[in-house]
């Protein structure tokens, strides 16, 4: 048996998606646990770019793909993106979808957006995908699950019942138009008859897996800061992107894991709003932008760009007991003459080597900087450790010493190929 869950280590868009595709080539399932269409995992292969949303990207070898209950499921989506891969000449015959998953229905996004624009200066940086009013539904118990979609009487029961209040909230309160009921039943009811086939209970085929020695690995969307219990509140997502959010969204136990891979890149990115204390608002950062081509793949925008910051990997460690790091992009700061590493932050006068807790506090925070040699530009090429630069070598060192994980895999390119693999991740943990 081994299991590995792989986390983002920072605020998302670390290259998760690349590094579940390099690891699901040695795996037998790869399980979704989290999150919805807000993410976007994009791996290239070849001349070929693959942008993924919730569809796990071991699709592309072939591998058994799970999205579990801890998932919003936009049916939408996800029919396009079984369109986007049959297209490209992927089977899709493996796919399992969790009965237990949510639905996002058109009214989660609509209200998505109303409640953004509503929030003025207090705005979340939401992507609008519906995916916290579809969470808020499932906390309230109000949420319509993909074994309600698939049993039509059911559906109807509970879209009525929906609607009736959601329609109230959309004329009364936002004074827009409502939703027309025969026209999402006659919508939906559609698509459930497209995800019929990939509909299962998935929690016991994962289990059943794990009892047969198969390799499974668990991917999460998002990130660590991203935690809505752990990360950045209220700028977070609402779910756990966490490594104990993978036992909850696929249901297995946390004993049945052996390994956590954090995902972090050789400097820190973040989409949307909130406290960012390495951030760069000056061509440094704008150089980093460009190269490390930081625009989200989900909506577009720019990405915020700052130095690594290792008190939020530490963090980030500790919270999902992080056995190796990934780190992604060293390639982007290659042909910098410096590059500095935040170790420490300076909180109303003192130094604090831990992340403090809160959003308000993270914002009054202010990096202390390590500074380390820079190395050349084009690292494309390299693909064993001893290939690198000296002094890209020590910039993993040294984050390995600061977070207190080691290093066990580096991407130095966005092919698939530009990944270097330091030690087997696939082994089982002593017990």
């Amino acid at each position: 048996m081994s299991t590995v869950v792989i986390v983002g280590a920072q605020w998302g868009d670390e290259g998760k998606g690349k590094i579940t595709d390099y690891l699901a080539e040695r795996a037998d399932v790869v399980v979704r646990y989290q999150g919805g269409a807000n993410a976007g995992h994009t791996v290239v292969v070849g001349d070929t770019e693959y942008r993924l949303h919730l569809i796990p990207s071991g699709i592309l070898h072939g591998k058994r793909c799970v999205i579990g209950n801890g998932v919003v499921l936009d049916p939408a989506v996800f029919l396009r993106e079984v369109e986007y891969l049959e297209e490209r000449g992927h089977a899709v015959d493996a796919i399992a979808v969790s009965g237990a998953a949510h639905v996002i229905m058109p009214y989660h996004k609509r209200l998505d957006e109303l409640e953004e624009a509503g929030r003025g200066e207090d705005r979340i940086g939401t992507t609008r995908q519906g995916i916290g009013p579809a969470y808020r539904d499932k906390a309230a118990r109000t949420g319509i699950r993909v074994e309600d979609l698939l049993d039509e009487a059911q559906f109807r029961r509970l879209l009525r019942r929906n609607l009736d209040q959601v329609n109230r909230v959309l004329e009364r309160v936002y004074g827009v138009e409502g939703y027309d009921y025969e026209q999402v039943l006659e919508e939906y009811l559609g698509y459930a008859e497209r995800l019929r086939p990939f509909v299962t209970d998935t929690w016991k085929l994962i289990n059943d897996a794990i009892d047969a020695g198969q390799r499974v690995l668990f991917e999460g969307a998002q990130g660590t800061m991203l935690d809505l219990d752990h990360g950045t509140y209220p700028y977070v997502t609402s779910s756990y992107p966490t490594a104990a959010g993978a036992c909850i969204g696929s249901g297995v136990g946390p004993t049945r894991i052996d390994q956590v891979i954090g995902v972090a890149k050789a400097y820190t990115s973040r989409v949307g709003d909130g406290p960012f204390p390495t951030e760069l608002l000056d061509e440094t950062g704008e150089w980093i932008r460009r190269r490390g081509h930081e625009y989200g793949t989900t909506t577009g925008r720019p990405r915020r760009c700052g130095w690594l910051d290792a008190v939020v990997l530490r963090y980030a460690a500790r919270v999902s007991g992080m056995t190796g790091l990934a780190i992604t992009r060293l390639d982007t700061l290659g042909g910098l003459e410096t590059v500095r590493i935040c170790v420490a932050y300076e909180l109303d006068g003192r130094r604090v080597e831990d992340m403090p807790t809160g959003a308000l506090k993270l914002a009054r925070c202010r990096p202390v900087y390590e500074e380390l040699p820079g190395w050349p530009a084009d690292l494309s090429g390299l693909t064993r450790w001893e290939d690198l630069p000296a002094e890209a070598r020590r910039y993993l060192e040294r984050i390995a010493e600061l977070v207190g994980v080691p290093v066990v895999l580096v991407s130095v390119g966005r092919e698939r190929a530009q990944t270097m693999g330091l030690r087997e991740v696939f082994v089982p943990r002593p017990r």
